[in-house]
């Protein structure tokens, strides 16, 4: 099997172990079965640790090491898990009309003042003997009679979130919040109601907010049962946010890689010999090999070298069976500065650059040890 092929498959193969669910992608079931075949066990897809948290995937793509091609990575979706949570207290959504409100417009007089307080105790009453229905008929009227009571709508919230109508709560709750944005009971009924929906992260918000206004037991306990579920969906947001963020700028940098292979195509010429003619042109050709992390071989040569030109046919053949690999030929005679720079003093002389630092050199006609070289370096 060639080199470059090998390189593709070890970082395919250790892309699976950092990421073995993608093992459960329909294109590689061959590849899955082959691997059950010889006793491998590979982990079902998704699916949450013992306890309900998520489980917190390793880090899939670790931009200091990395052998799979970006494009692989870029494509990945990601797939949000469920968050497990407590939502044993959730009611059904109340779908009734909704109740009378009353109109903040409306000038209120002393007299329906005084009347409005009358309803509010009657209501009060019925409430202490468990008629729940007729209190809400009570409140009502002392709702129509005095519309800017923040206490009377609270009040008529309440009973809702007892009568599990979290809906006609949440209403109630946000026209007591409008007369009177400090109001603990508007805070409290409309927390309450979201809790009953599974709205978990605005009711905690609520909660926590009333219990600074007017702290009681039934705050309390529920915050209890509140807050566990609201951290883990902020969690659970947290990170898929994170995720989401790593996967732009992983396609921001796909992209500039994009545009740096585009330039460097212009300059470079996959599989086959660049020749150059001068010092300034080979910083060129170095440059332009650097910014794509591609391997560069400098050969440098001379007419008048009989081992050169025994070489020179493999140094070609080797372009075309490496095409990501950047050949660039020196003649001596003609780019004497570059020659001078890299101190050549006896040809056939290979150089081996990477990211523009020299990582090897081979001098002499050894073609055995040549390509063994770029195939180590590639």
């Amino acid at each position: 099997m060639e080199a470059e092929k090998i390189q593709e498959l070890k970082g395919f193969v250790e892309f699976c172990k950092q990421n073995p669910h993608v093992l459960n992608t329909p294109s590689l079931e061959f590849f899955k079965n082959f691997l059950q075949s010889l006793g491998a066990k590979i982990p079902a897809f998704g699916g949450s640790s013992k306890g309900g948290e998520d489980r917190e995937d390793k880090k899939p793509f670790d931009t200091r090491k990395r052998d799979v091609p970006m494009e692989d990575i870029s494509n990945d979706d990601i797939v949000e898990s469920d968050v497990e949570l407590d939502n044993s207290d959730i009611v059904e959504p109340d779908n009734d009309p909704p109740q009378k409100m009353g109109d903040p417009s409306v000038e209120v007089t002393e007299e329906n003042q005084e009347a409005a307080q009358l309803s509010k105790a009657k209501a009060m009453e019925a409430i202490a003997d468990g008629k729940l229905s007729e209190a809400i008929d009570y409140l009502t009227e002392a709702i129509m009679l005095n519309p800017n009571s923040a206490i009377l709508y609270g009040n008529r919230a309440s009973i809702f979130i007892t009568l599990k109508k979290p809906n006609a709560a949440i209403r109630d709750a946000d026209a007591a919040l409008q007369i009177n944005p400090d109001s603990a009971k508007g805070y409290k009924a409309r927390g309450l109601a979201k809790a009953m929906l599974g709205s978990w992260e605005e009711a905690a918000r609520d909660l926590h907010v009333a219990s600074k206004l007017d702290f009681d037991e039934e705050i309390g306990l529920a915050l209890k049962k509140v807050e566990p579920n609201a951290k883990k969906i902020e969690e659970h947001n947290r990170k898929y946010e994170r995720l989401r963020k790593e996967k732009e700028l992983r396609q921001i940098e796909l992209e500039r890689k994009r545009r740096q292979d585009t330039e460097a195509a212009s300059v470079l010429k996959d599989g086959q010999i660049i020749p150059i003619h001068s010092g300034s042109e080979l910083k060129e050709k170095l440059n332009a090999a650097s910014k794509t992390s591609r391997l560069s071989v400098l050969y440098f040569t001379a007419t008048w070298c009989g081992p050169c030109r025994y070489v020179s046919p493999v140094f070609t053949s080797l372009a075309g069976k490496y095409p990501k690999v950047v050949f660039l030929k020196v003649d001596i005679d003609e780019a004497r500065d570059a020659a001078a720079e890299w101190n050549i003093s006896s040809v056939p002389a290979f150089f081996f650059v990477r990211n523009g630092k020299e990582v090897d050199q081979l001098v002499g006609s050894d073609k055995n040890a040549l390509e063994q070289k770029i195939a180590q370096h590639a």
